[in-house]
């Protein structure tokens, strides 16, 4: 029998667990640290999206394979594991929102990937790389300190979406005005409000007339917010500004995308019609946002999922609305 044979398998797992909880006991103290130092904005960072999962996974790499044998597979490996833990960990006991779970997968999956890697790959070329195994674990801390110092880029995004409905635009626009009775069933299915859980729209109503009036809506989980109309050309469009001057109900359902942070602002949305015949007109929604962190091609493309499904949710209810109306309204 050789040497690696007479390796036990219990070690080797037992060095594995381990590693796993000593990286995950680091990630910890990292997310605690940043929202003690940064709570506006800490983990929307390179340091913590990037740095930290590369450095865990690399380090995590090293120690369960002291002896250089294991696959490539099982080195790949490492980032799947790591990640399903701090998911649960994140969910469980640090009371993260699904959104924010879900927005971080990605990025620490990728940059696991790569820090695992970079370990497979020089420890087939080098010595038994202690110095690198513990050198990595410092990397998020000096990215954290460095970090700061650079400034951010901002990006003023707009998503819109569109629909045709068989009703004129006089049918139409009551309804955007303000539905103030959403009912159990309205609107349709989509990936963001059904399956990752973002709230639905219970209704909303106008409060005053014209330019100068507020649009308050509310929606499941005790989310309200106001929309001050600032476009008002009845037929045709209504347009407005958010103010977001009752947090509660968004703190609750997930407190780092509240919709006026420094990283993610919602300024401004609103509908337009479009007549295409006598009885057929077409709907479109958009609403604007500002963002200022080091990934805003990233938040983008989150974005336009997930404000493109609250979107088109709410045209459906207005289709909806308009289609079953017996008449114009008034």
């Amino acid at each position: 029998m050789d040497h690696q044979a007479r390796r036990p398998a219990r070690p080797a797992v037992i060095r594995t667990l381990a590693a796993l909880a000593v990286a995950l006991a680091l990630a910890c103290a990292v997310y605690l640290l940043l929202e003690a130092v940064r709570p506006d904005g800490g983990l929307i960072s390179v340091s913590f999206l990037f740095a930290l999962p590369a450095a865990l996974c690399a380090f995590v790499s090293y120690v369960a394979d002291p002896w250089k044998e294991r696959s490539h597979r099982s080195y790949l490996m490492v980032p799947v594991w790591l990640l399903g833990i701090s998911i649960v960990a994140g969910l469980v006991f640090l009371r993260e929102g699904v959104v924010c779970v879900l927005m971080l997968a990605p990025p620490w999956l990728a940059s696991g990937a790569a820090g695992a890697e970079l370990t497979y790959r020089m420890r087939r070329r080098s010595g038994d790389g202690r110095t690198y195994s513990l050198a990595v674990l410092a990397l998020p801390l000096v990215a954290m300190q460095v970090e700061p110092t650079i400034p951010l880029p901002t990006s003023v995004v707009t998503v819109s979406r569109a629909i045709e409905v068989d009703a004129a635009p006089a049918a139409i626009w009551p309804l955007l005005r303000g539905i103030p009775d959403v009912q159990p069933g309205e609107g349709r299915w989509n990936l963001t409000q059904d399956v990752i859980g973002v709230p639905r729209p219970l209704g909303a109503r106008l409060v005053g007339h014209g330019i100068g009036a507020d649009r308050r809506a509310h929606w499941e989980d005790g989310i309200r917010f106001r929309e001050r109309i600032v476009d008002w050309v009845p037929g045709r469009r209504i347009g407005w500004t958010f103010i977001f001057d009752d947090i509660a109900g968004w703190a609750y359902t997930d407190r780092h995308l509240m919709p006026d942070s420094p990283q993610f602002t919602i300024t401004s949305g609103g509908y337009r019609i479009d007549p295409l015949g006598p009885a057929r007109s077409r709907v479109t929604i958009d609403t604007s946002y500002r963002l200022t962190t080091p990934v805003n091609a990233y938040a983008r493309a989150w974005g336009e999922l997930l404000l493109g499904d609250v979107e088109n949710n709410l045209l459906a209810i207005i289709k909806g609305r308009a289609e079953r109306a017996p008449g114009p309204a008034n």
